[in-house]
């Protein structure tokens, strides 16, 4: 890749990047994303730190392809995909806290709401709780939801309000 330095049509100077600077100038970028949505899909900071790890290895490796494209969505669909590799392993789930810092009184309110969300959240069938975390708590569209997790729209919108009125039944059940 090249960038033109000067604006002076007559004199024109190429700096060409090397695949190892492009890749670096990528993980600075995309680096907090990819964590932030790790976090959001494994709830456990070391885990989400080995994920993204592995998403940076499986890009380098491809970063031609990456590259041409949409480099941080080709590294978070292969994020994605190594979690849900880790779900079908393992068919233990943790989900992200999903209460926004700053949001809460004190630290311990915090952590009684995280404890009630993740509690809500493990309650949603499988299907259902993918869709609630990456369109709810990654604010991917619909379209993208179902790319990502390899389903037709349809089933991403339906899954995405059962799983939302299923949420809403457990806490209110839990007012009671």
């Amino acid at each position: 890749m090249s960038a033109q330095v000067s604006d002076d049509p007559l004199v024109r100077v190429d700096i060409t990047r090397t695949k190892d600077q492009e890749f670096t100038a990528f993980v600075q970028d995309a680096g907090p994303y990819l964590y932030k949505t790790a976090l959001f899909l494994s709830g456990d900071p070391h885990r989400a730190e080995e994920l993204v790890q592995a998403t940076f290895e499986r890009s380098y490796r491809s970063w031609h392809k990456a590259r041409a494209g949409e480099p941080r969505a080709y590294a978070r669909r292969i994020l994605i995909n190594l979690r849900i590799d880790g779900w079908r392993r393992t068919r233990h789930e943790v989900v992200a806290e999903a209460v926004p810092p700053g949001s809460v009184a004190g630290p311990a309110d915090g952590i009684a709401v995280r404890d009630e969300v993740m509690r809500a959240l493990s309650l949603l069938p499988l299907t259902q709780r993918r869709v609630v975390v990456l369109r709810h708590l990654l604010d991917l569209s619909e379209e993208q939801t179902a790319r990502e997790l390899g389903i037709a729209v349809g089933t991403v919108k339906s899954a995405n309000a059962r799983g939302i009125a299923r949420l809403r039944d457990i806490f209110e059940e839990d007012a009671r």
